[in-house]
């Protein structure tokens, strides 16, 4: 069997290629469904966001989880072949425990990662797709990703995509002091950026979603208002920053959307932060004058401010993270010497019986309470003569010297 992840980012990637790979929420248990039922595939997990899509997953080495990857997506190999990054075994480990601690992220720090590691992984388990191998896998990786956010500073003051796009509005408006906002989208994402717009000033929020239940859920908790989305159009001329996060597979907002919004603004500029994948906005309202318009590649130049600052915790980070990759290394080699172990154990107790069972006649003059003491007697001596080739087995495994723990295992085997 071979552990792989597989996958595409924010940085060997643009968005232009990440959207063709996007999988909607209610589309992932499918899509992972799909992968474990790929030739070869045994366990399997899927993690989309708006900055990566990577399928991790335990295979048989003749298994090409490339091909999943074109056909699902119904995208030329040669499109993705540039793009694609592939991790084997112990880096696919570290690159797992990098992203869950957020060191892979845009904005290092940030973070929504994590929980979108763990949504994935409780998809996963629901649809039966990961087991032994990426159960304990997925599980050590929040564990480091703990670690790294209890034993350093990486994650103070910490700075979503959202805040980024916060900052990048300020930037370009000089103050956002009464700017009107509007949220379309009800989700995760859209609620952290009206929380930050808010924080620099921003007021009167709208909210349009496909469901109007969450779109007044969310307009509730800023004092907002929820609009309908049928009327989307009507509503955008009123917002001076338009936050589009529904990952639609069709533009909400084209350049002729722009253009009339700008008209009914009489020239004053609109501000759309398009964090979905696939883009809400056609880049090409860019070009339209008064119109500025910021993907998730674009908060690129923002996040990159901000880790300069956070080198030196994530230079403590990355050291918490190899350190951990170590040890679960070493406690698959420990898991590797068990059955070896269990084998010693059990041919040893069988050679203990099988010699008590010859000597049974001539035991049985002996009283229960002597017969007891023969018992423990013979089984102290198996534990003692046990005991170094056990511990040695254990050592074995724990310095990687898988050849010992073989001989020992095939020395015992009931297959010998």
């Amino acid at each position: 069997m071979s552990l792989s992840l597989l996958g595409v980012n924010h940085k060997s990637a643009p968005i232009d290629v990440r959207e063709r790979l996007a999988i909607a929420p209610d589309q992932l248990a499918d899509a992972i469904r799909s992968l474990v039922q790929h030739p070869g595939v045994h366990e399997g997990l899927i993690l989309s966001t708006c900055n990566r899509v990577e399928l991790l997953t335990e295979h048989e080495s003749a298994s090409d989880v490339r091909a999943f990857l074109s056909d699902y997506f119904s995208v030329p190999q040669s499109t993705l072949a540039p793009h694609l990054y592939e991790f084997r075994e112990d880096e696919a480990v570290r690159h797992l425990f990098r992203v869950a601690s957020s060191l892979d992220s845009l904005v290092v720090g940030e973070p929504q990662i994590l929980g979108q590691v763990k949504e994935s992984y409780s998809v996963a388990r629901e649809v039966g797709a990961v087991s032994s191998t990426l159960e304990r896998l997925l599980q050590s990786a929040f564990t480091v990703a703990k670690k790294v956010r209890t034993e350093t500073e990486i994650g103070s003051s910490s700075v979503s995509i959202a805040s980024v796009a916060a900052d990048l509005a300020k930037q370009i408006f000089g103050s956002l002091k009464g700017k009107q906002i509007l949220l379309v989208g009800a989700g995760k994402m859209s609620e952290l950026a009206a929380r930050h717009l808010i924080a620099q000033g921003a007021t009167g929020i709208l909210v349009a979603n496909r469901t109007p239940e969450r779109a007044q859920k969310l307009a509730e908790q800023f004092h907002g208002l929820a609009v309908p989305f049928a009327d989307l159009q009507q509503h955008a001329p009123k917002a001076d920053i338009i936050v589009t996060g529904t990952g639609s597979h069709k533009h909400l907002f084209n350049v002729r959307d722009a253009q009339e919004i700008l008209h009914k603004r009489r020239g004053r500029p609109v501000f759309f932060i398009d964090i979905a994948v696939p883009r809400d906005v056609e880049p090409a309202v860019n070009g339209v004058d008064g119109a500025f318009v910021y993907s998730v590649d674009d908060l690129q130049q923002v996040a990159a401010e901000n880790l300069t600052a956070r080198s030196e915790e994530a230079a403590a980070a990355e050291r918490i993270v190899s350190d951990e990759v170590s040890r679960y290394q070493q406690r698959l080699q420990i898991l590797d010497a068990v059955p070896g172990i269990l084998a010693l154990q059990q041919h040893a107790e069988q050679l203990r019986l099988a010699e008590l069972d010859r000597a049974r006649a001539k035991l049985a003059g002996l009283s229960a309470e002597q017969q007891e003491a023969v018992e423990a007697m013979t089984r102290s001596m198996m534990n003692k003569f046990l005991h170094a080739p056990m511990t040695g087995l254990r050592k074995s495994a724990n310095d990687g010297d898988a050849v010992a723990v073989d001989i020992i295992r095939r020395m015992f085997s009931r297959d010998r």
